[in-house]
């Protein structure tokens, strides 16, 4: 058992080395006197890690180093300074003393000039450390604008990760995690495992120990299978062939269609069909093991006696929850799985550690097999989303906006029917009147089916926006947009590459080919709204539906020339379009080649990304999603 806590260990220690492994690098110019502008470079090192400093050493590490490009007419007033001075040791390894740096570090340098509005650019290099390995060296060029009498916008090297859609996932999978606990599967098994500790412990303090021991081993046997796949995917393949593996499962027709299989599946189990169990001879085994040993094996062997009962209804609930994060980083299925796990196991600890809370805890009964009922219904919700990702990456056109709204709106009435006691399924108890809780949830449910309603005719339906196909594929709309600018739009855009089967949000007119787009904003003298999106993609959907539908943002939009480049779609281009990238590999799809050309070069794999960039080709800003709308006006407006 040692052995297994020490493995443990060691597995999660490597998960977060390989999670926080990477440096960030940043850029920003700002104006301290007339024609004077101080560039700074920081860099955001990982805990446990570290960069080495500028001197080069002979038969040593490499160094770190930072190169300004200087705009034509601009020149350096001093030497560049860092925040603080490198930490030195002497290596045994190498056998001489380096210099290295850890934390935050920033590089200054301060530089004169007084022309027109330029761009300056650092390219930076460097190589990651730790006590017991190195990442390769690895580089990077940030850029930014100076000859403005205001501060630069600052051109960082990829865009903000979508921290919220991570916290969403992470409350998502805890709110499963705790609804676990109310399903007939794993409510009874509470006082089974508080009688187990009472009966064992020869003292509260060890009782106690046991106990908490007994929620770590949940978490583990639930987050360490995950965490392992993806860890030895990663290092065999590295981050190119984890990210591939990941993208191919959140946008290809095959496993989309089978989440959604899988969905309808956990739901019909739900609503009593069948149960989805593993072999009683596994389960026997593992309850076997659990009463004969003695310590911390037997407390390993209830844990994972509970996971194998309680798979009948846990299982779909963690299908649901790692389908869900594979859209997500590499990472995103281990941290969900973790939080799954933490809420799941916490009120088993809780109650294994201070028995005398089981007196406040209802009683089972038919209450429990509705909490399935009513996670069956959210299963073909959510199951929705994986059919309609592939027809829109795919263009089946089966999943159009007013089919899938037309669907959620039966689901959810009958959802809100059976809460009333309207509709019965088996295992169901007799309902002999409705209580307060059930009628709480019931107006809820209707008000959310009388929101959706109005999408019908094309109401935006903002809080939803995310999961909706887009509502160009909407057969008829009321929207104030759709009318007056869908039809000229369509119209302009005919003859223009893709356009016969991509469609731009909220009737804008744009381009679907970066050369086309291009040729566009310098013949016409306007600035470039590049546009990297997916059709899979929910954190597009919602910027659409939350930002750019501000009226401040759709008029600005009338001085770009915009470009949607869809990074995620499976249509094959003519042969003469094809990409080959420096390794040789030819790229046919649509979606492969925009996602090289964001890869090679802004550097980013993320949606949404977007880019300003002057008629000359000159890159003006970045942006990620953000749902801030000041900032996203204020953004596009230093472009004009």
């Amino acid at each position: 058992m040692k052995k297994f806590i020490t493995i443990l260990i060691a597995v999660f220690a490597t998960c977060l080395s390989l999670t926080a492994q990477d440096a960030k690098w940043s850029i920003i110019a700002t104006e301290t006197d007339n024609n004077t502008f101080r560039v700074e470079v920081t860099v955001i090192i990982p805990s446990g890690w570290h960069i080495y400093d500028f001197e080069k050493y002979v038969n040593g590490p490499n160094p770190s180093s930072i190169n300004f490009n200087l705009p034509k007419g601009a020149s350096k007033t001093s030497e560049m300074t860092v925040s603080k001075e490198p930490v030195r040791y002497f290596d045994e390894i190498y056998n001489m003393e380096i210099g290295y740096w850890d934390g935050v570090v920033s590089f200054t340098q301060d530089v004169k000039y007084s022309g027109d509005i330029a761009t300056i650019s650092a390219d930076i290099e460097w190589m990651s450390c730790n006590d017991t390995s190195c990442t390769p060296p690895q580089e990077v060029q940030l850029s930014s604008k100076i000859g403005s009498s205001k501060a630069s916008v600052p051109l960082e090297a990829a865009p903000k990760a979508a921290r919220g859609n991570l916290w969403a996932m992470i409350i998502e999978a805890l709110l499963w995690g705790f609804a676990a606990l109310l399903t007939p599967c794993v409510f009874p098994m509470v006082p089974m495992t508080v009688s187990f500790f009472l009966k064992g412990s020869e003292n509260k303090q060890k009782g106690r120990f046991r106990a908490l021991m007994y929620g770590t081993f949940i978490v583990a046997l639930y987050t360490l299978p995950i965490a392992a796949i993806i860890i030895v995917t990663r290092l065999l393949g590295g981050d190119t062939v984890t990210a591939d593996i990941l993208n191919w499962l959140s946008t290809h027709w095959i496993p989309n269609i089978l989440f959604f299989l899988v969905f309808m599946i956990f739901a019909i189990s739900f609503f009593g069909a069948f149960e989805i169990t593993l072999p009683s001879k596994m389960v026997n085994q593992s309850d076997t093991n659990a009463n004969k040993r003695k310590g911390l094996g037997g407390v390993f062997f209830l844990a994972l006696t509970l996971v194998l009962v309680s798979f009948s209804c846990t299982g779909p609930i963690v299908g649901t929850v790692l389908i869900k994060s594979t859209a997500g980083e590499f990472w995103a299925p281990i941290v969900t799985m973790l939080a799954f796990s933490l809420a799941f196991s916490l009120p088993f600890v809780l109650f294994a550690m201070f028995p005398s809370l089981l007196r406040s805890l209802p009683k089972s009964g038919g209450w429990l097999n509705s909490v399935k009922i009513v996670l069956g219904f959210v299963e073909i919700a959510l199951g929705l989303k994986f059919l309609s990702t592939a027809d829109q990456v795919y263009h089946w056109g089966l999943l159009d906006r007013e089919v899938y709204l037309a669907i959620w709106i039966v689901c959810f009435t009958l959802l809100g029917f059976y809460l009333l006691g309207k509709i019965k399924f088996k295992y169901d108890s007799d309902l002999k009147y409705v209580s307060v809780g059930r009628l709480a949830l019931a107006i809820i449910d209707f008000a959310f089916v009388v929101y959706m309603i109005p999408g019908m005719w094309g109401a935006p339906l903002k809080a939803l926006s995310g999961y909706l196909p887009p509502i160009t594929t909407q057969d008829f709309v009321l929207d104030k947009y759709q009318p007056t600018y869908q039809t000229s739009s369509l119209e302009i855009a005919s003859g223009r590459k893709y356009s016969d089967f991509l469609a731009m949000p909220l009737g804008l007119d744009g381009y679907f080919d970066i050369n086309e787009a291009k040729a566009a904003s310098k013949a016409g003298g306007k600035p470039l709204f590049i546009n990297f999106t997916g059709h899979g993609c929910v954190n597009c959907r919602e910027m659409e539906a939350r930002v750019w539908s501000d009226e401040r943002v759709m008029s600005l939009f009338d001085n770009f020339i915009i470009c949607a480049l869809y990074t995620d779609d499976k249509k094959e281009i003519a042969e003469n379009d094809w990409v080959t990238t420096a390794t040789g590999k030819t790229l046919k799809t649509l979606g492969k080649i925009n996602a090289h050309y964001a890869l090679s070069e802004f550097g980013v794999n993320a949606q949404p990304f977007y880019v300003l960039m002057s008629p000359e080709g000159e890159i003006i800003s970045t942006r990620g999603y953000d749902l801030d709308v000041e900032a996203f006006v204020s953004w596009m407006e230093q472009a004009l």
